[in-house]
């Protein structure tokens, strides 16, 4: 499997909705791997978008 068969939002633009959502999980001190999951995006992408708004994602606890 290809990343984008495992992503079908492989290098698609952040929306505003997403945007909020990934700051309301992160606030919530879901992990990495939860995000991406509930976010249908890569951990990657979710690491990417949180450097560019100065969001900390938790460890796996």
């Amino acid at each position: 499997m290809t990343l984008a068969e495992n992503f079908e939002r492989h290098r698609q633009a952040w929306t505003t909705d997403e945007v909020q959502k990934l700051h309301l999980l992160a606030t919530k001190g879901m992990s990495l791997k939860a995000i991406s999951k509930a976010m249908t995006r890569s951990e990657e992408s979710i690491q990417a978008r949180a450097k560019i708004d100065k969001l900390k994602i938790s460890k796996m606890r």
